[in-house]
């Protein structure tokens, strides 16, 4: 019996106008900033003109996206509320692939602009087999404290004892898929920001998602028990902010593209992947085909990298070791250079830098569970 799990951080799939950008220059739209505007209310009206024109092709992308995945069940990041996913779903997934995921679930978790995780899942997969839902937690209270995870990094970078380790949660999903169990956590890391204390952005917030990451083992073991989690039923899916590896590029469309692959001396990855205590399953795919984003700061700073992932328990990958995941990648912009052979026909309407389905790509895998 197989499943088709997906994961996908589908941008700001909100619900509400953000004006702070008449206030904040740095989230001011650049479409916007192009204008002499008057006052506020002038800018409110733009504003919301402007992401409503916006909106619709990218979610008809982002639905275009899903639909390509063609998971039974799905995690998602970056959603507002259950009332945007309702409506993304029932205005834009279900002209495209008719009578789907009719179950949802998220919780409020931390994230201080309101995005949270989500699973959406079918009633059955592609099969025939029924999934049943059984049980969702959330883990978005969870302390330093109280997991004993505070150190003097995360000091350093104003981040006290008491605070909640999760940036947004750590959801917990239990289901049977045709009777056999599965637990699923939906993660979305901190992610890497700007620099500050004179560090480079990824490496100031490592330590918060490496708190996440041993967070997220220390629930696993606790829930399994730490001599039997690897041989259970469990995956690990969601934005983890974070690579063990990226793609250099260089050069430019007028003399061609050169990608270099390199490797990385630390990541938050590590806390899980180490001793086998999980597999990411995009890493058999060929290392420079592995990438879910494409990060760019202007022609000196460029690269593709995996921020997006499927991490199976032990056994789940040893049952499935011979299961490829899948990365959609037709909803990314046209600045995205790919490397040879990995080019693809993208989706209508897709801008040089937007419209687009989001600025990470879907990735998915057909499992056996048994």
């Amino acid at each position: 019996m197989s499943l088709r799990l997906a994961t996908f951080n589908v941008e700001n799939l909100m619900r509400r106008f953000d004006f702070s950008g008449f206030r904040n220059q740095l989230n001011e739209d650049r479409s916007l900033a192009l204008f002499e505007i008057k006052d506020e209310a002038e800018y409110r009206q733009l504003e919301k003109a402007r992401a409503i024109a916006h909106t619709d092709d990218t979610r008809q992308m982002s639905a275009l996206a899903i639909a390509e995945a063609r998971a039974d069940i799905i995690c998602l990041q970056e959603v507002d509320d259950i009332e945007a996913l309702k409506a993304f779903e029932y205005g834009y997934l279900f002209k495209m692939i008719g009578e789907g995921y009719r179950q949802k679930y998220t919780t409020a978790g931390n994230d201080s602009r309101g995005i949270d995780v989500a699973v959406m899942m079918r009633t059955e997969t592609a099969h025939g087999q029924p999934i049943e839902f059984v049980r969702m937690t959330s883990h978005a209270s969870v302390t330093f404290d109280e997991f004993g995870l505070h150190t003097p990094e995360l000091t350093q970078v104003g981040i006290e004892p008491f605070e909640r380790i999760f940036r947004r949660d750590c959801l917990e999903i239990d289901v049977t898929v045709g009777g056999v169990p599965l637990t699923i956590y939906t993660l979305h890391l901190k992610s890497m920001g700007g620099p500050r204390n004179n560090l480079p952005g990824r490496e100031a917030s490592m330590p918060l998602r490496q708190a996440e990451a041993k967070a997220t083992r220390r629930i696993i073991e606790e829930r399994f028990g730490r001599e039997h989690a690897k041989n259970k039923r469990w995956v690990i899916c969601g934005d983890m902010n974070d690579y063990r590896e990226r793609v250099l590029i260089t050069g430019n469309a007028h003399a061609g593209f050169e990608f270099e692959p390199v490797k990385e001396h630390q990541s938050a990855l590590d806390v899980l992947l180490a001793d086998g205590f999980c597999e990411n399953v995009v890493e058999r795919r060929p290392e420079l085909d592995r990438w879910t984003l494409y990060h760019t700061r202007g022609p000196r700073e460029r690269h593709l990298c995996q921020l997006d992932y499927i991490l199976l328990s032990p056994a789940l990958a040893q049952a499935n070791s011979g299961a490829m995941p899948d990365i959609i990648r037709r909803g990314q912009p046209y600045r995205t250079p790919f490397p040879p052979g990995q080019e693809v026909e993208r989706y209508p309407r897709t801008g040089w830098d937007r419209p687009k389905a989001s600025d990470h790509c879907p990735v998915a895998i057909t499992l056996d569970i048994v």
